[in-house]
């Protein structure tokens, strides 16, 4: 009977790893031993930031939703206060967006708002 090795599953991992490293800097992109730190790094940043990119993107819907209602004389937290008390079932990637792209249809928003806080 033949030695049976796990040469070929070796080499295939080995590779799989060598190409996930392509583009890497030096030794990272050519050499099994420092390539797979750098993927398995790069793997724990690219996890992590998947999750710190949605609460950047709040982040910038939030600044830019209160910029509009700033400019229109309203708090953002009194604005988003009176849209969840009107049932008004808008998030804040749509807000931000009709606050950038169709200003009209936002007017209409703090306006209606505005009116509910008057009376």
């Amino acid at each position: 009977m033949p030695k049976v090795t796990s040469s070929v599953a070796s080499r295939k991992r080995r590779l799989r790893t060598l190409k996930a490293a392509r583009g890497y800097f030096g030794n990272k992109s050519r050499l099994f031993r420092y390539a797979k730190d750098a993927v398995q790094r790069a793997g724990k940043y690219a996890y992590r930031d998947r999750r710190v990119r949605r609460r950047e993107f709040r982040r910038l819907w939030i600044a830019r939703i209160n910029a509009a209602c700033r400019a229109a004389g309203l708090k953002y937290s009194v604005f988003m206060a009176q849209l969840k008390v009107m049932n008004i079932a808008l998030d804040r990637k749509q807000l931000s967006e009709m606050a950038i792209h169709d200003e009209a249809a936002f007017e209409a928003l703090i306006k209606k708002v505005s009116e509910k806080l008057a009376k």
